[in-house]
């Protein structure tokens, strides 16, 4: 008779939880770290060149002279409020609104250009060589002869932002447009679908990605013409400030200014890239 099997005991480390790991840095914390650790190394390496002695003060101010010219145009300091009477957040609000509606401007008439000239063979023929002229064209050359036509308020600043606006997204949409694949729109074709019904459910949702980031680069192109724009009756604005320091070579003011126009460019750029990340989620995974 054989004798009664006996449980046999555990092997060591079998049905034992593995030892907790130690955590490691989330993604989140290093993404955040990078970029503060390179502006720490920008400021270092610009209080290093500025107290070398190489270049005077005048060309390049140390940043504790940049945060006191920010400090003195953001409030009211020996009795002058900000900079020509203005604070700093208000020549930045005027600017983001010229830019507001020469852009808005420029990107509605993009995409209606865009949509055309992707579904119209004639159109594109037709307008696509103006519009690659306009996109080589640096905003100077012809901010004169917007001022002649329409005068010095706010009229040449608007048309300029938009011009400046209008070419990436009607290249971006009219590429995104033509794109699109003839087995989708005969299929919405087949289906009953009208000439309006293609465009709305096949044409634009199909053009949606690249007509955002044509977006995003308008929104960059009207603000690398921002100080072009002001270069004329440009105050209040954050472009007319930073000309017309320049004028006084006050270096401070004009560093502030851009470091402003930058600052406030990253922030757009983000919400817009977050915006791109909500109507088209399914961009990059699929």
């Amino acid at each position: 008779m054989s004798s009664a099997t006996r449980p046999q005991a555990p092997r060591a480390g079998i049905g034992k939880e593995p030892p907790p790991r130690h955590p490691r840095t989330p993604a989140r914390l290093r993404r955040a770290a990078l970029p503060l650790g390179s502006l720490l190394l920008f400021l270092t390496l610009w209080q290093l060149l500025a107290a070398g002695g190489t270049w005077s003060q005048t060309l390049v101010p140390p940043p504790a002279q940049v945060w006191d010219a920010f400090v003195n145009v953001s409030t009211t300091h020996d009795g002058v409020r900000g900079y020509n009477g203005t604070y700093l957040v208000e020549h930045l609000g005027i600017s983001l609104r010229r830019i507001a509606f020469g852009a808005g401007i420029g990107i509605g008439a993009g995409v209606v250009f865009g949509l055309l000239m992707g579904t119209v063979g004639w159109m594109r023929s037709l307008f696509e060589p103006w519009i690659t002229f306009l996109r080589t064209l640096p905003p100077l050359a012809y901010f004169s002869l917007l001022i002649i036509w329409l005068g010095i308020n706010e009229e040449p600043k608007i048309t300029l932002l938009a011009v400046a606006a209008f070419p990436p997204v009607a290249v971006s949409t009219t590429t995104a447009v033509a794109a699109v694949p003839s087995s989708l729109i005969e299929a919405a074709r087949a289906l009953g679908a009208s000439r309006w019904d293609v465009v709305r459910d096949v044409l634009v949702p199909s053009a949606l990605p690249e007509t955002l980031t044509g977006v995003r680069l308008a929104v960059g192109v009207a603000y690398s013409s921002l100080v072009a724009a002001e270069l004329v009756n440009g105050l209040p604005g954050i472009g007319g400030m930073v000309k017309d320091a320049a004028n006084y070579n006050n270096t401070p003011v004009v560093l502030v200014g851009i470091i402003a126009i930058g600052v406030s460019g990253l922030f757009i750029d983000g919400l817009l890239l977050r915006l791109e990340r909500t109507v088209v989620p399914w961009r990059g995974r699929v």
